[in-house]
């Protein structure tokens, strides 16, 4: 997960001039607004390991923690053993409520994302008690902490109060297991970019289904069909040239060839052994008379690159 951390500490470090400024406004508000502690601090499940101390913004009531949490609030009452404490619950305080809905509550974890102990994108924490619960039902509730937990994730794509805590699990579990199969940088910016225009109002939430599509789109690898082997070509048939287009050629090269007249056998033919011009050609005397056209069972007498022999003038 190394190009995921670079990811983190890139875009975190290139977004500090917004969030920074962001984070300070928000703070000054919930002083003025709600008094102090301006931050909520609680021990929650980031990864595979302990918890440790995770900070946000406080949007309820001092007390919250004691009225609303897994040990007060029944799964048959709650709806879901997620714990979401709907919007209009009266523990939120007015700029809690506000800044629950613009999103900014999360922000100060901006400051675990810097220590390595969280990420942009991944699954929300979670407190120890609430992962047990989830754990009587769903046996891999753990597979929600492959990858660290994140600012946003897959859920918030949908939003928490529109999914069952079985598609809640499916997708934060695809989300993890894609990213370990094979993680891509453009699968998390795209997360968060959607993450802010569906805070904005300028995009529809996603359906859990367009979801796991968009996970699997980017962390599937793709099957490669082999291509098939190339068709072999035939080797080419080389022909050997007859001694004649050699001795075409030394001519047309501008070489003089002597032309002496081979002996004669005594029933008239032409006898090739031992003629000087086919000694100096480095031909055998049997292809040379066969190629000449001089022997009976010539194959070449038609051939187009044979050059007729000269008759060799009589001497006197």
């Amino acid at each position: 997960m190394r190009k995921k951390r670079v990811f983190d500490l890139v875009m975190t470090t290139a977004g500090a001039l917004v969030w920074v400024p962001v984070v300070a406004m928000a703070a000054l508000l919930v002083l003025l607004c709600s008094g102090r502690p301006i931050f909520y601090r609680s021990m929650r499940r980031v990864s595979a390991d302990e918890p440790v101390r995770v900070v946000k913004f406080r949007t309820m009531v001092r007390n919250a923690a004691q009225i609303a949490n897994r040990e007060t609030v029944s799964v048959e009452e709650a709806g879901t053993r997620f714990l979401n404490i709907p919007g209009d619950s009266p523990l939120y305080t007015k700029i809690g409520r506000l800044l629950e809905k613009v999103a900014l509550t999360e922000l100060p974890q901006f400051t675990h994302v810097l220590r390595g102990q969280m990420s942009l994108i991944g699954n929300r924490p979670l407190p120890q008690n609430v992962m047990d619960c989830l754990g009587e039902e769903f046996a891999d509730v753990e597979d929600r902490f492959l990858t660290p937990a994140g600012l946003t994730g897959p859920s918030q794509l949908v939003g928490r109060d529109f999914l069952s805590d079985a598609d809640r699990l499916m997708l934060e579990g695809a989300y993890c297991r894609g990213s370990l199969r094979k993680y891509s940088i453009r699968l998390d910016l795209l997360i968060l970019l959607y993450t802010i225009l569906i805070v904005l109002r300028i995009k529809q939430p996603f359906t859990p289904e367009g979801v796991v599509e968009l996970v699997n789109r980017y962390t599937t690898e793709p099957i490669r069909v082999p291509a098939p082997p190339k068709a072999l070509e035939p080797a080419p048939v080389l022909v050997p040239a007859s001694p004649w287009v050699a001795l075409h050629n030394r001519v047309s090269a501008g070489g003089h060839v002597a032309m002496i007249p081979a002996p004669r056998t005594t029933s008239g033919s032409v006898a090739f052994g031992g003629s000087p011009l086919a000694a100096s050609m480095g031909v055998d005397q049997a292809a040379y008379a066969g190629a000449s056209g001089f022997g009976r069972g010539s194959a070449l007498r038609s051939g187009a690159d044979v050059v007729p022999p000269r008759r060799a003038p009589r001497l006197h």
